[in-house]
């Protein structure tokens, strides 16, 4: 098969696992949801932001499972028999739908798993819900979801509306090119096109290389779609990101150049309930030091960025 029957081919698939899986765009979102009462106790001032991924010190030692404090954001999900999380259904080896078995699994999802086990002993007792990168904050403003785990970086203007966990990893953005190029980043792709999600910090970030023509999608699945038909010559987002649109296309790579900005992940958690940011912040260190942050990795994300590094250091220090 010819790489002109190959890419149509792949594309075709694509765009199967895209209709069963959703887009961006059209990613199916709950309609009806029941929101979760935060916990009486726990609510908190308006944090301090002089560092943003300083979070709050984790709960030491960490409950046993099934054992949550009484009166607890943590003891409330116990009661309630699962961890509700937002998540993606389409952002490939974060969280997506895997075409085969009907289930949403990626790197984001195994942080989720790792928290609904430190609360019940058990990583399944959890449900998904898909949400749209809007809805990230809102969903959690309403408390119809406990935690957000989808790719989301953290910022000073996002910790004015929620709480985040310690940064579970280190993206930052980069470019996605035909296999047989020769770039070596942005700066050296002037007069080709680069897609880039519209109203996006990835489309913002081309205006720093003015001889790089811009080219707004929907979103990155869309700018995948353009990349496919020759319709623009690379991609640039997240390396999370372009990972995934790499993993779905043999004639593509993501450029091993250093990223050019710093986005650290978080999990959003509302702001009304430090505990619980106390308590994921428990779970994550022990996820870096006992190998599950690496297992994670090296399941989703190893193929497509190389080895993995450390994981990012937790940053303590925030008071309420």
């Amino acid at each position: 098969m010819n790489r002109k029957h190959l890419v149509a081919a792949v594309a075709v698939v694509f765009l199967a696992s895209a209709c069963s899986s959703g887009n961006y765009a059209n990613t199916a979102v709950p309609q009806k949801t029941t929101p979760a009462p935060p916990p009486s106790a726990q609510a908190s001032a308006q944090p301090k932001c002089s560092n943003p991924v300083a979070s709050y010190q984790p709960t030491e030692p960490l409950p046993a499972a099934n054992a949550m404090p009484s009166d607890s954001s943590m003891k409330f999900i116990q009661n309630r028999g699962r961890l509700i999380v937002g998540v993606s259904a389409d952002t490939l080896l974060l969280g997506a739908r895997n075409p085969i078995n009907g289930q949403i699994e990626g790197f984001d999802i195994d942080m989720a798993r790792a928290v609904a086990e430190a609360i019940f002993g058990d990583p399944n007792r959890l449900e998904l819900r898909v949400i749209s990168s809007a809805q990230r904050i809102p969903s959690l403003q309403n408390s119809s979801v406990d935690i957000v785990a989808r790719n989301m970086t953290i910022n000073c203007d996002r910790w004015s509306q929620i709480a985040f966990s310690t940064e579970y990893y280190h993206a930052g953005q980069k470019v996605l090119v035909p296999l047989e190029t020769e770039a070596t980043g942005l700066e050296s792709l002037a007069g080709k096109k680069v897609c880039a999600p519209a109203a996006s910090t990835s489309l913002e970030k081309i205006k720093d290389f003015p001889k790089v023509i811009a080219v707004p999608a929907d979103t990155h699945t869309g700018c995948l779609v353009l990349f496919q038909q020759g319709k623009v010559d690379a991609i640039t987002g997240d390396d999370t990101v372009l990972a995934g649109l790499a993993a779905q296309d043999p004639y593509a790579k993501v450029i091993k150049a250093a990223a050019f900005t710093a986005e650290p992940y978080g999990l959003g958690i509302s702001k009304s309930r430090p505990d619980l940011v106390r308590f994921v912040n428990g779970v994550l260190e022990q996820m870096r030091t006992d190998g599950r942050w690496k297992a994670a990795y090296d399941r989703w994300l190893r193929d497509a960025l190389g080895p993995a590094p450390a994981p990012p250091k937790a940053v303590y220090g925030r008071t309420p």
